[in-house]
């Protein structure tokens, strides 16, 4: 069927929806299951929910179903990633269909990194005024029934809630039905979907009338109430934010102020002044809605795009609260989700683009320290998958390390770790550096290294201790002590710590050689993995019944 598969290549692909007839006409079928997410939403901390501002990022690209509905990846030029996940709270996809369901790839590569995915569900135009009429005008029957199947869509693809956007005017039947759709919506997808959200648009008022407010105020005041959050349209003054601020009370943070960085219409900044409309925003505390920020890549291009990202994203660092990783293992080789050639134990295996966001690894923090530091993506080497993570920076006269912050931690330290780590360095003179990594716990009065006598570290800094070969039982997984190739160096580290609380990540880049001048290092890392002891000497659980479907033998 040509929803699910390509025509010309018969993959499989990511769809949307058209029109109420579709929708309340979908129901499960074997030929979707390419399309449901394999990947749970990871935990993180502080959760979702905590009482701070959070960001939301809306992705809107030229009406959306690009190369990334090709669920097992294509062979694409220079294709837009996004992987700033640390610094976002959700993410929506957005296109102008009825229905849009989130490619899976997206999904997948977000719900690696902690970020929950929302669908929208829009009416817009003279076709939109009659689908409303259509399903609210009707009765509790007819809008009971939409929201039935947007929670199940939702729970079948396993992405996590909807952003709900009316764009037309409602008849005074339509709106009164229109806050009891959106209450019960969001009581379906709360029971459907743990962690499930439904978002709402400003746009229509509580008499029906189509009118961006640009504010949370008593013309619309009844959707928030309804549902979990307000995203505001785009063209607000400052007295907007200060008369939301007061409105929206103990929910300040469940308003998301709209801010678009193509700076459409009167718009405070966007582009590379977005942190002018940012800034504001969070000085009255409430959370943000970014929106088409692939800006960066339909206005800038493609060629410098990964540096225009993070110069991008790097503007804003300072007013986007970052969530921590607080599960273990914790394992990645920097993979985007592209590439420009397919890399296996630091060796070329294949040349040629690729594009698959399911294939995206953990994300790490991307610092970035004036003059002294910057944290890019290689895709001209890597250990595994399609880019490396490159370090450039300089050590300053007199001092003798640097250390780079790769991941932020909130998780109880198991009794013991191991950590690999697989890197190369690079430049006229590579023997000159010693790369390490290194742990940082939080601080605490029982925190202890190792056995009890041994002292606490200042500031919580632990240096995890050097395996030269790994301990028996590990030697398969642990082959990285050694197994260093094609210019890569590894190394295997055992950290035991007792009573303690993992705080940070980092990678120590030192000199061999005390010195007074600058000196400037390039570093790619190519894997870095953080196991427990117990986990990883517990046998996996064993796989029952695997089916295969769909098999063509060539």
């Amino acid at each position: 069927p040509a929803r699910y598969f390509d025509t010309k290549t018969t993959e499989p692909i990511s769809f949307f929806l058209s029109g109420l007839e579709e929708l309340l006409a979908w129901q499960p079928n074997s030929n979707d299951e390419f399309n449901v997410s394999a990947v749970p939403l990871a935990k993180r901390q502080p959760p979702l929910h905590s009482r701070r501002p959070r960001t939301l990022v809306c992705h809107d690209m030229r009406g959306g179903y690009l190369e990334d509905r090709f669920i097992q990846g294509s062979a694409t030029r220079n294709p837009y990633v996004f992987y700033h996940w640390r610094y976002i709270d959700i993410f929506v996809y957005f296109s102008h269909h009825t229905v849009t369901i989130p490619p899976v790839v997206w999904t997948n590569a977000a719900h690696r990194n902690s970020v929950p995915v929302l669908g929208t569900f829009i009416t817009e135009w003279t076709d939109g005024g009659k689908l409303c009429e259509a399903f609210l005008a009707g009765g509790e029957e007819a809008y009971s029934a939409v929201a039935e199947q947007l929670a199940r869509i939702a729970q079948h693809y396993r992405f996590d809630g909807w952003l709900v956007n009316i764009e037309n005017t409602l008849s005074a039947a339509a709106v009164g039905n229109l806050p009891l759709f959106l209450q019960y919506l969001t009581a379906q997808v709360h029971s459907a979907v743990p962690g499930g959200l439904v978002i709402w648009y400003d746009s229509v008022l509580k008499d029906g009338t189509l009118k961006w407010q640009n504010e949370l105020n008593d013309e619309n005041r009844v959707f928030f109430d309804a549902c979990d959050g307000l995203f505001t349209n785009y063209n607000w003054k400052e007295e907007q934010l200060e008369r939301t601020q007061r409105l929206a009370g103990p929910r300040q943070n469940d308003v998301y102020v709209g801010i678009d960085v193509f700076a459409r219409g009167d718009v405070i900044g966007g582009g590379f002044d977005t942190v002018k409309s940012l800034r504001l925003v969070r000085q009255y505390g409430l959370s943000a809605a970014i929106f088409a920020p692939g800006w960066v890549y339909e206005h800038l291009g493609k060629e410098n795009f990964l540096q225009n990202e993070n110069r991008f994203w790097g503007s804003l660092a300072e007013y986007l609260p970052m969530h921590s990783i607080c599960t273990l293992p914790l394992t990645t080789s920097f993979s985007l989700g592209m590439g420009t050639s397919t890399f296996l134990d630091g060796k070329d295996e294949e040349s040629g683009p690729w594009y698959d966001l399911s294939a995206q690894d953990i994300q790490p923090l991307y610092p970035e320290l004036q003059g002294r530091l910057s944290t890019n993506c290689c895709l001209q080497d890597a250990w595994c998958g399609g880019s490396s993570l490159q370090l450039q920076g300089t050590i300053p006269p007199g001092e003798e390390r640097v250390a780079i912050r790769l991941f932020s931690l909130q998780m109880p330290a198991p009794p013991k770790l191991f950590l690999t780590l697989l890197y190369k360095l690079e430049g006229p003179q590579p023997d000159d550096f010693t790369v390490a990594l290194e742990v940082t716990t939080w601080d605490s009065g029982t925190c202890l290294e190792g056995n009890p006598t041994s002292l606490p570290e200042p500031n919580g800094r632990h240096h995890p201790r050097f395996l030269p070969a790994p301990p028996p039982g590990l030697a398969k997984l642990l082959a990285a002590c050694h197994r260093g190739s094609h210019g890569w160096t590894s190394r295997c580290y055992e950290l035991e710590l007792q009573d303690c609380s993992l705080r940070d990540l980092s990678v120590i880049v030192s000199r061999q050689q005390p010195s007074l001048e600058e000196t400037s290092f390039t570093c790619l890392l190519g894997e870095v993995r953080v196991l427990d002891r117990a986990s990883v000497a517990a046998s996996p659980p064993q796989v029952h019944s695997v089916m295969a479907s769909q098999l063509w033998w060539q």
